[in-house]
C-alpha cells in the first residue's frame, strides 16, 4: 500500500515551522565563542549556578515523584467530572504564565500568604527568596509533566495483573509496590526527564516566589540573563546547555531579550504583571491580573476536559 502524498504547500509550511525551531538553534550555535567557552564553563559564578540548578531541579523532580506518582493513580482511577476537574487543577501550571504562578506561590507561601503567613508568626520561617523557594517554584512548574506521564502509563496498564495479585492475598500496599510500579518504570523514568528538563529550564516562577541571590537561588536561567550585561560568552555556554535540554519559555524569551521595549511594543501581559509586582511594586494590580488569568486559564481547561469527556 503506497502512502498518501503529501499537498506541496502543507510541505512549504512545514519547513517554516521547522526552521522556526531551527534558526534560534542554528544561530545559536554559529555565534557560540567555542574558544572561550570551557573557560566561561568553570568560571566559579557558572559553576555555583549550574550545582544550584542541578541540585534545585533534582530535588524538584524528587519531590515530583513522591507527590505525583499517587496523584497520576488518583487521576486514572476516577471518573466523571471529578477526574475532569482534578486533570484540570494538576494541568494548570502547564499552560499558566509562569510569572503568574510565582506571584501565586507568593501570595500562598509569603510572609503575609495563606500558608507562609501562619509559618511566620509561628515559626518565623520566610519561605520567599530562599532555595526553599527555587526547589517549590520548579516543582509547581514542572510536575505536572510527570502527573501526565504516569497517568497515561497507568490507564495502559493491564490491571488484571493487580487484580491477580489481590486474589492471591496482597495487600493493596504491596500490589502497588510489587506489581503496578514495576510495570510502570518505562512511564516513571519518561514522566521524571521530562520533569527535570523543566525544573531545570524554569525562570519566571523562580524570578518571581524566589528571587535571583547568587549562590542561593541564581539557577542556570537567571544567570544567563545576568551574564547577558556582564559576560556574554559565559551566557552563552549556558544557553548551549539549556538549549540541549529544552528550556525558556515565552516569558523567559522576552525579558532576556527587550525587557518589554523599545517602549512598550514588547511588552506582554506576563512582563507587565512582573513590572508591576517587582519592579514598581504594585502588588495589588498584578495580583488582580494574575487572577483574572487564572480563571480564564482555568475556564479553558476545564472547558477542554468537559469536552474530552463527552467524547469518551
Amino acid at each position: 500500500m503506497s502512502r498518501a502524498r503529501i499537498p506541496a504547500p502543507l510541505i512549504a509550511l512545514a519547513a517554516a515551522g521547522l526552521l522556526l525551531f531551527l534558526l534560534p538553534l542554528a544561530g545559536l550555535i554559529a555565534r557560540a565563542p567555542w574558544d572561550q567557552v570551557g573557560q566561561a564553563l568553570i568560571a566559579p559564578e557558572t559553576a555555583t549556578a549550574l550545582g544550584l540548578s542541578l541540585f534545585c531541579s533534582l530535588t524538584a523532580t524528587a519531590v515530583a515523584l513522591v507527590l505525583g506518582i499517587p496523584l497520576a493513580l488518583l487521576l486514572a482511577r476516577t471518573s466523571g467530572t471529578l477526574r475532569a476537574i482534578l486533570r484540570a487543577f494538576t494541568t494548570l501550571p502547564m499552560v499558566l504564565p509562569p510569572v503568574v504562578g510565582g506571584v501565586a506561590l507568593l501570595l500562598a507561601f509569603g510572609r503575609r500568604g495563606l500558608v507562609g503567613g501562619p509559618l511566620y508568626d509561628a515559626f518565623g520561617l520566610q519561605v520567599p527568596f530562599t532555595t526553599a523557594a527555587a526547589i517549590i517554584a520548579e516543582t509547581f512548574v514542572a510536575m505536572p509533566f510527570l502527573v501526565i506521564a504516569v497517568e497515561g502509563g497507568l490507564r495502559a496498564l493491564d490491571q488484571r495483573y493487580e487484580e491477580a495479585a489481590r486474589v492471591l492475598g496482597a495487600r493493596s500496599w504491596r500490589v502497588f509496590f510489587r506489581v503496578t510500579v514495576p510495570l510502570l518504570r518505562p512511564a516513571i523514568f519518561s514522566g521524571a526527564v521530562l520533569c527535570w528538563a523543566r525544573a531545570l529550564g524554569e525562570f519566571g516562577a523562580t524570578i518571581t516566589f524566589a528571587g535571583n541571590l547568587p549562590g542561593r537561588t541564581q539557577t542556570i536561567p537567571l544567570a544567563v540573563y545576568v551574564a547577558l550585561e556582564t559576560r556574554p560568552e559565559g551566557a552563552i555556554a549556558l544557553s548551549l546547555i539549556l538549549s540541549m535540554i529544552g528550556s525558556f519559555l515565552a516569558f523567559n524569551q522576552f525579558y532576556i531579550l527587550t525587557q518589554g521595549g523599545p517602549g512598550t511594543s514588547t511588552t506582554t501581559i506576563v512582563m507587565w504583571i512582573y513590572e508591576r509586582a517587582f519592579v514598581e511594586l504594585h502588588l495589588g494590580a498584578a495580583t488582580t491580573l494574575s487572577l483574572v488569568l487564572v480563571v480564564v486559564v482555568g475556564l479553558i481547561s476545564a472547558l477542554q476536559f468537559f469536552l474530552l469527556r463527552e467524547k469518551d
